[in-house]
């Protein structure tokens, strides 16, 4: 199990890393967090939802994503609420106050998920959340020390040596963590090192020293790691830049499923901006996305409060064009009806109305994988739907997508300027993303964002291999109860 000095330190990465590592030694290998609180969910082949991470950690495992890689995740939709997934079903909301309470009767359903995999495979790699040095959440605890003890699973910890403090965070872990909770960990790697290796050897072994755990390797700044989907939503910080055709995406409060746009930033023609509040949408913009929202009510406030609908009004009397994907499609409509308060309180307010459909939240929630082409013919795409939900689309209006099975999606107006619909993951594979880019006046480079991860998996699984102590790894899984 890795589990970490405090968040984003790359633990997700490195569980990708070691996955790939292991599978391509022809190991049976699957990754599995206990708890994950993130909007970015995929859909798994037994048709529930999972964080994205554990997702993209299946696909570096060479094996398909199961709800069992991921029993917990929380989605948040407020400050104080949460949505609470349940191998793959929703349970229920939770508020912030609550969640002691909440989480007393999820290590049942855990350690069974855990179990399942293990007899699945050779090798499982378990990802903590946060850092078990928040002590103040160690009791009750599902996601590191309390999920180690139960499941009787040696501790890799993980340090961050980019943000700098790495020897004090390490040894500072050790410090605050109970005699039987730190004899679980057995060994530890600092990660995003810069620089000649040399000059940490000191560091290393002072931590060894002060700690009495082994030091199972230095792991350099790993470039492919970029070529990743981020899990969290501090990456939105980092997302955007390069020149050409500008696409803007407005950062609403409860963005969900943000990865959605990685393959557009990753073009070298397009210039993605993601807008942070305060700042306007872009004039110069050939393209607006409203993207997903886990809170789509919410949402549509906060975007009217940031004056981006008077914004987004004026790009269309421009003649510029608007995506809305899953929650933003939903704002584009006539109105949002929330009558059961799946969001929260009871609520129906009035959409931005660019197109001509109307939404009512509800319980039932639409997971699955779907594969198609633009309605028309302008590319073939393959993606997901997470949703709650129904939109009725007035009769007569051009749907945006066909599916695969003779179904269709979404819906279009002013010849096309104006579009949305449920799916996720529209712009991954080269033909969708080719048209879109062709009607804004760029040219797509031509690559399939699958094949792009895949290719950075192999690159980072390579460096690990230099750089950790492997074997000593497999033989800590191996003293696993």
């Amino acid at each position: 199990m890795l589990q970490g000095t405090g968040s984003d330190v790359g633990k997700s990465v490195l569980v990708a890393g070691l996955c790939r590592l292991f599978a391509n030694r022809g190991l049976k290998v699957r990754p599995f967090k206990p708890q994950n609180m993130s909007n970015n969910a995929a859909v798994a082949v037994d048709g529930g939802e999972i964080g994205r991470a554990q997702a993209l950690q299946a696909i570096a495992a060479r094996t398909p994503p199961t709800t069992d890689m991921n029993p917990v995740l929380m989605k948040p939709q407020s400050d104080r609420t949460s949505q609470l997934v349940v191998q793959g079903r929703v349970a229920g909301v939770v508020q912030a106050g609550r969640w002691r309470e909440a989480k007393a009767g999820l290590m049942t359903p855990v350690l069974a998920s855990y179990r399942r995999l293990r007899g699945q495979a050779d090798l499982v790699i378990v990802e903590g959340a946060g850092s078990p040095a928040e002590i103040n959440l160690r009791d009750g605890d599902i996601a590191n020390m309390g999920f180690a003890r139960a499941a009787g699973v040696p501790v890799v910890l993980v340090g961050d040596i980019d943000r700098g403090g790495v020897i004090a965070s390490l040894v500072g872990t050790r410090a605050v963590l109970d005699e039987a909770d730190a004899a679980m960990v057995r060994g530890f790697l600092i990660n995003k090192f810069r620089g000649d290796p040399a000059l940490f050897g000191e560091g290393m072994a002072a931590i060894e020293t002060r700690t009495g755990w082994e030091a199972l390797g230095l792991v350099p700044w790993l470039n492919a790691a970029a070529r990743l989907p981020a899990e969290d939503a501090v990456a939105l910080d980092r997302m955007g830049g390069g020149q050409g055709v500008v696409i803007a995406v407005p950062m609403l409060s409860r963005i969900a499923n943000f990865d959605d746009f990685d393959a557009l930033a990753s073009e070298p023609g397009v210039r993605l901006a993601m807008i942070p509040p305060g700042q306007p949408l872009p004039a110069d913009a050939a393209l607006v996305i409203l993207p997903g929202s886990k809170a789509t009510i919410a949402d549509l406030a906060f975007l009217r409060a940031q004056g981006w609908d008077v914004d987004l009004f004026a790009h269309v009397r421009r003649g510029g064009r608007v995506l809305g994907i899953c929650g933003g499609y939903q704002m584009l409509g006539r109105r949002v009806s929330d009558p059961e308060g799946i969001e929260g309180a009871a609520d129906s307010v009035a959409g931005l109305g660019l197109l001509p459909v109307e939404t009512e939240l509800g319980r039932d929630k639409r997971v699955r994988a779907v594969t198609g082409t633009l309605y028309g013919g302008g590319g073939d795409f393959a993606g997901y739907e997470i949703h709650a939900g129904v939109t009725r689309v007035d009769a007569g209006t051009p749907p945006l997508l066909r599916f695969e099975d003779g179904g269709v999606d979404g819906a279009t107006a002013e010849d096309g300027r104006i579009a949305g619909c449920y799916v996720h993951g529209l712009f991954d594979r080269v033909g969708a993303r080719g048209h879109w880019l062709k009607v804004i006046g760029a040219v797509s480079d031509g690559w399939d964002r699958s094949e792009a991860i895949d290719a950075a998996l192999d690159a980072i699984a390579g460096e690990l291999e230099a750089v950790v102590a492997v074997e000593r790894i497999l033989a800590l899984a191996g003293e696993a109860a």
